[in-house]
């Protein structure tokens, strides 16, 4: 008979395995069963509406993100989206202020905005980012923290604020490190040219 005192360190045992506690999972099965090797998302990111979630290979997704992806989301190879980002293809906070108490009482809702979010080939999205629907982040920018991303914004554009607008660009970044090591210009014209 278990004891109170060894039924607790068993329960804690069994937590610190299971998915209450962060971990980084290594491979990733798309909802249409392609296997993506060297994608990497954390346990503690929840992906909501799995059949509209596009995602590709060699991408980073750390802790405790919410990713909604009712309308399409796509994340392209090699993005790194860091931990406490919302991303979200439709938002009712228009809308719920319209309607009040009456909001699900109605189903299609003025004030209520839906539609996609492309992330683009090797960007970088911010801790505490919150990415809306109809928004394309061009391939190679930057998010900085605590960003409220709408609209379309250009490949390499460094993005923030709230609302975020473009502040500068990744090549002006680049160019300094690939000035430097030549060796690494095949490697990032291979996607940046695309």
């Amino acid at each position: 008979m278990l004891t109170i005192k060894k039924y607790w360190h068993a329960f804690r045992r069994l937590i610190s395995r299971n998915s209450m506690t962060p971990k980084m999972i290594v491979g990733y099965k798309r909802f249409d069963k392609k296997f993506l090797p060297t994608t990497r998302i954390s346990n503690t990111t929840f992906i909501d509406h799995q059949e509209h979630f596009n995602i590709e290979d060699n991408v980073y997704i750390g802790h405790y993100n919410f990713l909604e992806a009712s309308q399409g989301l796509t994340i392209k190879e090699g993005v790194q989206i860091t931990n406490f980002c919302n991303i979200s293809t439709h938002s009712s906070h228009i809308a719920i202020r319209l309607y009040g108490k009456h909001y699900c009482d109605y189903i299609n809702h003025i004030g209520y905005i839906k539609g996609p979010i492309h992330i683009g080939a090797y960007s970088f999205i911010g801790p505490h980012s919150t990415i809306m629907p109809n928004t394309t982040i061009g391939k190679g920018s930057i998010v900085k923290a605590y960003s409220y991303v709408r609209g379309e914004f250009p490949d390499f554009s460094i993005i923030g604020g709230n609302p975020a607008i473009v502040i500068g660009s990744t090549k002006d970044i680049d160019n300094k490190y690939l000035e430097n090591n030549q060796e690494l210009a095949t490697f990032y014209t291979e996607w940046a040219k695309k």
